[in-house]
């Protein structure tokens, strides 16, 4: 298979319609952890989320010999010193829903005033070859925890992030997918690696 065929490494088909949806103008040909269901996916050890993301990209690029992006990302909230982190799906345990990690973040920020809440989302993003070469991208949105959760969009921590573009007025999960693409952390991350990609397979091609 030729360099055109990319690896997702994700089974959330919801993320994998974003990032083809971004990346359809280069006429990859997709592939995702579906098609490679019987190989275990690699345990996330690292301390950041490049780590992670590097880790898990080189992971399935070596054991495909396809072309990989792999993405890490997670939320950052000042007061719990950029906590919860890498750690932000497995906050409250290891199985852990959205719901049980909204409640515990929120019980953690009881008592904290507004303007002391703030937060980020970052996501991170590596392309990886089996060559051995690669590229990475990151993106972030600044925001604001909410006081209660509010929406049904999305995913996450998404009903209790309040966003900038709205005056703190919508939380992430209020916002459509289409309109939460353009302002996500995601979504920024995406499009920086749409600006790099071309060149990318073009060396190595040759």
């Amino acid at each position: 298979m030729g360099s055109s065929v990319l690896l997702i490494a994700t089974s959330n088909m919801g993320k994998v319609k974003e990032i083809n949806e971004l990346l359809k103008d280069l006429h990859l040909e997709i592939k995702t952890l579906q098609d490679f269901c019987k190989i275990e996916s690699p345990e996330e050890t690292g301390k950041t989320f490049f780590e992670n993301a590097y880790l898990k990209a080189k992971y399935w690029a070596e054991k495909t010999g396809l072309m990989c992006l792999a993405d890490d990302s997670g939320l950052e909230v000042e007061a719990l010193n950029n906590a919860p982190g890498v750690y932000s799906s497995r906050f409250a345990g290891e199985n852990a829903t959205d719901e049980e990690n909204n409640r515990k973040l929120l019980e953690l920020l009881q008592g904290i005033p507004f303007e002391k809440r703030k937060a980020r989302f970052v996501c991170v993003i590596v392309v990886y070859h089996p060559s051995g070469k690669y590229i990475t991208t990151e993106g972030t949105w600044e925001g604001v925890i909410g006081f209660e959760p509010r929406g049904s969009y999305g995913f996450g921590y998404d009903p209790i992030f309040l966003v900038p573009e709205y005056d703190y007025k919508k939380t992430a999960a209020e916002l459509a997918p289409e309109e939460k693409n353009k302002l996500s952390h995601r979504g920024k991350a995406l499009i920086k690696l749409k600006e790099i990609l071309p060149d990318f397979l073009k060396s190595i091609k040759q």
